[in-house]
């Protein structure tokens, strides 16, 4: 790889620590190419990217940022997994990482603060944007749905009380 090759590959990981709303480093010693392209499939089904990644070239990246401290991360075969949504990517590696013992998940960086394994599992653990959005939508709707019933009710039983009152009528 030349010179200009590597600058421009910093300055593109340098672009991902920047603007990713969550990231996700990994370790993925044993793991298959096939295994590899599932887990770039799951990631890209949320919006997702999954990275192999040159570790020198990442902590040149991450040097004089505030999250320089990551570089320890990098240190073996590394990926990261990163996603706009903060909690899609840390969800897809967490499953695909009990799914498959071959990655780990070493830590990661959301919102400029580190977070080590167990953070990412915590994280991943958590609705995702779009289930809260279901949900939020869910507890705004439930009122509502409630209220239309109770009001339309008294009208229902009037409207049996008068057809009782005709069926009667037209018994008599």
């Amino acid at each position: 790889m030349d010179r200009a090759a590597k600058e421009e590959l910093v300055s593109h990981y340098n672009g991902i620590f920047e603007n990713a709303g969550v990231i996700v480093v990994t370790h993925y010693s044993g793991l298959s190419v096939p295994d590899l392209d599932e887990l770039r499939h799951q990631m890209a089904d949320v919006g997702g990217t999954v990275k192999v990644t040159k570790n020198r070239l990442v902590k040149l990246a991450l040097a004089g940022t505030p999250n320089e401290s990551v570089g320890e991360f990098f240190i073996g075969p590394t990926a990261i997994a990163f996603s706009d949504d903060p909690v899609a990517a840390p969800k897809v590696a967490a499953n695909f990482a009990k799914a498959n013992d071959n990655l780990k998940i070493i830590g990661g960086i959301m919102d400029g603060n580190v977070l080590d394994a167990d953070g990412v599992k915590n994280l991943a653990s958590l609705p995702s944007l779009d289930e809260l959005r279901g949900q939020l939508v869910g507890l705004i709707n439930s009122p509502a749905t409630k209220l239309a019933g109770v009001l339309q009710a008294p009208a229902g039983q009037l409207a049996r009380v008068i057809g009782a009152k005709a069926a009667e009528g037209d018994a008599a």
